[in-house]
């Protein structure tokens, strides 16, 4: 059976970044994120919310809401940068949505466009079953977890940088396939990385570029 992409993403990553690797955590503020943990990024994301539930986002988030972010990267300066390993389930019509409505500058670590045109070339063929289980009280009904999923990607993007923290770095499951494929995968992992906005000197093997 072939490796899962995120394993072989967080596998491959000690030899691709000088970095302290956290898996499966979240900083503070992006566990129940309201308009205060939001920040300047409060009326895009409400705008998100509304346009995937066509209700209004409370101010605070409920109390059962929970998070947890793929990779944290935590590199030698102190600076943090959030990676996330996007497989099928990431690319539906939802965060097609969402995608659309971020502002024109705001900082991610990935080529929008092209998360959007797979989101729109997948959108109708979403994945069933507990992928589209109603997620209440903020995404009810058919597909919520689809809509949550979405809203959840949105803030891993937006808030980081009103925090203090890099841009957050998206891996699709195609990338990570391709890395796999690679003669030596942890330098395409690597080069991937750089395009996506590591910091050149906490490139493994590539210091000062």
């Amino acid at each position: 059976m072939a490796e899962r992409p995120q394993p072989l993403v967080t596998r491959l990553l000690p030899d691709a970044v000088n970095a302290r690797i956290e898996e499966e955590t979240c900083p503070p503020w992006l566990l129940r994120p309201g308009r205060v943990e939001c920040a300047g990024a409060w009326e895009t994301v409400s705008r998100v919310y509304t346009a995937l539930t066509g209700a209004a986002l409370p101010e605070s988030a409920p109390p059962r809401e929970r998070r947890r972010l793929d990779i944290v990267l935590t590199y030698n300066d102190g600076s943090r940068q959030v990676l996330e390993v996007d497989e099928r389930q990431h690319f539906t019509a939802a965060r097609g949505t969402a995608l659309a409505l971020y502002p024109a500058d705001a900082q991610v670590g990935f080529d929008r466009d092209a998360w959007r045109s797979r989101c729109q070339a997948l959108a109708g063929r979403e994945p069933g079953g507990g992928f589209a289980k109603p997620r209440p009280p903020l995404f009810p009904g058919e597909g919520g977890r689809h809509r949550q999923r979405a809203f959840r990607d949105t803030l891993a993007d937006l808030l980081p940088p009103e925090h203090g923290w890099l841009p957050t770095i998206r891996l699709s499951d195609r990338e990570a396939v391709a890395v796999a494929s690679a003669a030596d995968s942890a330098a395409a992992l690597r080069d991937l990385l750089a395009d996506c906005g590591v910091p050149a000197s906490s490139l493994a093997g590539r210091p000062g570029r």
